[in-house]
């Protein structure tokens, strides 16, 4: 059943936007299946994942996550409609606790299925974006610099990861936990032990702002397959600017020289993820360039799901 789902799936996903990789096999887990009326039947696969405390993803997720891998083949909303009518009655013999999520990422281009996923309690917290245009034109900001971060940089680059969690955590893009400094410092000395790109903005020599950046590299079986075509891909992965220095064009200034650095021959691309929720994001991104691919629709806690 699994492969004229994923081919069928992937033939769709063509259709509706060129960026998407192909339907890969998803992981081991549990196996849903239902049936469309005109007898089609369409199957997922529900995956548990339990965090361990005091890890980085903890700061963006939900202790304890279902996440639901669709195989809808050629069907749209109704399929997604009829697979997460029967996700609450398998999710309730689960009892999760209040610290948990169910999760679904899907094409943020297939229309027909955010009726259903809104419809059973869903929202949508996250967007993978791909870099398809470039930035907007603006006049260079004046009095900005825009350097490299090094190893003497790492209590200017915690306290500056650290607004963007307090920012992020009032609109669902961040998880409030106690140790979130030091999960940030313990991260953001292995980011530089490993000379990860990191720029640091400065205005009139005082650091008020950053932004983080890498390669990676989508191959099969890759984390990264999922998301985007094969490749090498630009990724950024957190671009902060402190509250006082927001709207100054600080933001634009680092990710100018980020994409300079990151965007060299032989990548496919640049991506990213941002909390739609977010006043800020959403027009900052688009204005860079961005435009949503894939987007992270979550009920929290899953007990919420209907």
């Amino acid at each position: 059943m699994t492969a004229p789902l994923l081919h069928a799936q992937s033939a769709r996903f063509a259709g509706l936007d060129p960026l998407l990789p192909a339907a890969v096999e998803p992981p081991p887990g549990d196996t849903l299946t239902a049936a469309l009326p005109d007898g089609r039947r369409v199957a997922g696969v529900l995956c548990r994942t339990v965090l361990t405390p005091g890890t980085p993803q903890t700061l963006w997720s939900a202790s304890e996550v279902w996440e639901l891998h669709p195989l809808l083949g050629a069907a749209g909303g109704s399929g997604m409609a009829a697979l997460l009518r029967r996700w609450p009655s398998v999710l309730a013999r689960m009892s999760p606790g209040l610290d948990s999520a169910c999760v679904v990422n899907w094409p943020s281009r297939d229309a027909e299925s955010t009726g259903a996923l809104l419809a059973h309690g869903f929202v949508p917290l996250a967007v993978l974006a791909v870099r398809t245009g470039l930035a907007e034109q603006t006049a260079p900001e004046t009095g900005v610099r825009v350097r490299r971060a090094v190893a003497g940089d790492l209590d200017v680059l915690v306290d500056s990861a650290m607004a963007e969690v307090r920012y992020s955590s009032q609109v669902g893009g961040a998880v409030p936990r106690p140790g979130a400094e030091r999960i940030k410092r313990e991260t953001l000395r292995a980011h530089l032990a490993q000379a990860d790109p990191m720029w640091v903005a400065e205005r009139d020599g005082v650091p008020v702002g950053h932004v983080e950046g890498w390669h990676t590299t989508s191959t099969p079986g890759s984390w990264a397959e999922t998301r985007v075509p094969h490749g090498r891909w630009a990724y950024v992965n957190c671009l902060s600017v402190l509250p006082e220095a927001r709207g100054s064009g600080v933001g634009r200034a680092l990710m100018a020289q980020a994409h300079r650095e990151l965007l060299v021959p032989g990548t496919a691309g640049a991506f990213l993820y941002y909390n739609p929720p977010n006043p800020l994001s959403p027009v900052f991104w688009a204005r860079q360039g961005y435009r949503p691919l894939w987007t992270v629709w979550e009920v929290r806690p899953a007990g919420a799901l209907r």
